[in-house]
């Protein structure tokens, strides 16, 4: 027998049953339920609908429940339709008639947004801690090989020269601002939607304060059909967990370029890379690759929750049960990512050698050739310009920067001097940029000391 059905005269069908229910989803709510209902069986004794008896027995009821759930003593199925049925149906087994006194006040519509609140608020948590583990495994990384001459890319084409601290830091800055977004869709969504009813309210004295505050939130939800028929704050959660898979996908995609032979820059760690079945010499960067792939179950989590609300009138509407699966994949799927790739950076090995030699005379200098003119007073699109005829002249010839004189580059422009030889030094060029945000090592280790007073 349903909860609902006084005023039909059959149960639903069987395959509707099947259908319909939402358990194999929210069962992992369970906690978060008993939960949800011990404080409100203590608010409604605080307000006088209950006597301190009837508490009693509800509460003492609902602990038991919970044991029972824990140890698979009770395993609701799918007749109980969802989580909420399930831990009512047991209870009134346990406890008998006062069990149905407990949804006084209360609908499963504002059950579910209040469970779902309460789940968030832990693992968004966990959430930005494994974030945070991240961030601190990356400057980890930074103050090991943070010193590592390194091509600092765009287009995947080399640029410039850079320290390795400096590109492990742009990825630390992205996640410190993953966490700070978790951060703020916890603060935002920490009201309580518990005691709103369907959408309407109710006519009892209840204290939705008071629950609030049993339940640890920080206020209530001020608005009781807002309460139920909002999900914007799993749409948030989802969102900050699909900006933060974008990072994790483009910072795979690096540690897999970097540990090919061709790039021959790392090499991961044996936990977290893999063997092939059938090519013995194999060393598959396995981990990176499932963090790029799992970037896209996160997206989708998104774009369905987006479109799941898109054309809902308010308030509740049936399709809004469809929210659990794609918020409980994209928050524990970005968790998971965040623990695999703290551990990919501080196991991996960093091939320090790899560019010493390589950028030693390497075009992507051309930029300090343009600006040794500048400091000689030539305006920077002239030099610019000069620069890139340099380079055309040594493709010509077949020959790098190592392989010119500095007559060869007066014959561009009389300001060039023996004092160029120093900025044709790769680890120089990376050092003299030590403007504000620079690669240098003076602003690699003040961004570090400020990612670190968060980490």
């Amino acid at each position: 027998m349903a909860l609902w059905d006084g005023r039909f005269s059959g149960g639903p069908a069987e395959d509707m049953i099947r259908f319909s229910e939402s358990l194999s989803v929210d069962l992992r709510m369970w906690r978060e339920d008993i939960a949800g209902s011990v404080a409100h069986a203590q608010m409604l004794g605080d307000v006088g609908l209950l006597t301190a008896e009837e508490v009693k027995q509800l509460v003492d009821g609902l602990h038991q429940v919970g044991e029972e759930i824990a140890h698979g003593i009770y395993v609701p199925g799918p007749e109980h339709e969802d989580i909420h049925m399930a831990v009512e149906a047991r209870l009134t087994a346990l406890v008998g008639e006062v069990g149905a006194k407990l949804h006084t006040a209360r609908s499963r519509n504002d059950q579910v947004a209040t469970d779902v609140r309460l789940w968030l608020k832990s693992r968004l948590g966990d959430l930005r801690q494994a974030l945070l583990e991240l961030l601190s495994g990356l400057l980890d990384r930074v103050e090991r090989d943070g010193d590592v001459l390194f091509p600092g890319f765009t287009h995947l084409q080399r640029g410039q020269p850079i320290w390795f601290g400096h590109h492990l830091l742009a990825y630390a800055w992205m996640v410190r601002r993953d966490a700070d977004r978790v951060q703020n869709a916890l603060e935002r969504m920490d009201e309580c939607p518990l005691g709103a009813g369907a959408m309407a309210g109710t006519p009892h004295p209840i204290d939705r304060h008071r629950t609030a505050a049993l339940l640890g939130f920080a206020r209530p939800v001020e608005n009781a059909m807002d309460a139920v028929a909002s999900r914007d704050h799993a749409i948030e959660a989802v969102s900050a967990c699909a900006i933060a898979m974008s990072h994790f996908s483009r910072m795979s995609e690096e540690l897999v370029l970097w540990s090919t032979e061709e790039f021959a820059f790392i090499r991961m760690g044996d936990g977290y890379a893999t063997g092939s079945s059938i090519m013995p010499q194999k060393r598959n960067p396995d981990a990176a690759e499932l963090v790029r792939g799992k970037a896209g179950r996160v997206f989708g989590s998104l774009q369905a929750l987006l479109t799941m609300v898109k054309g809902l009138p308010l308030a509740y509407n049936r399709d809004l049960q469809e929210d659990r699966a794609s918020l409980f994949d994209a928050v524990e799927t970005t968790t998971a990512c965040a623990r695999i790739l703290s551990g990919v950076w501080r196991t991996l090995t960093v091939n320090g050698e790899r560019y010493e030699q390589a950028l030693q005379g390497h075009f992507l200098l051309a930029t300090e050739l343009a600006d040794f003119l500048v400091t000689r007073g030539v305006p920077f699109r002239e030099s610019h310009h000069i620069a890139g005829k340099i380079v055309a002249f040594c493709e010509e010839r077949k020959t790098d920067f190592a392989g010119i004189t500095v007559s060869d580059l007066q014959s561009f422009h009389p300001a060039f001097d023996e004092q160029v030889h120093a900025w044709l030094d790769p680890k120089a060029a990376a050092e003299r940029r030590r403007s504000f945000g620079g690669t240098s090592q003076h602003e690699i280790q003040r961004q570090l000391a400020l990612l670190r007073a968060v980490s």
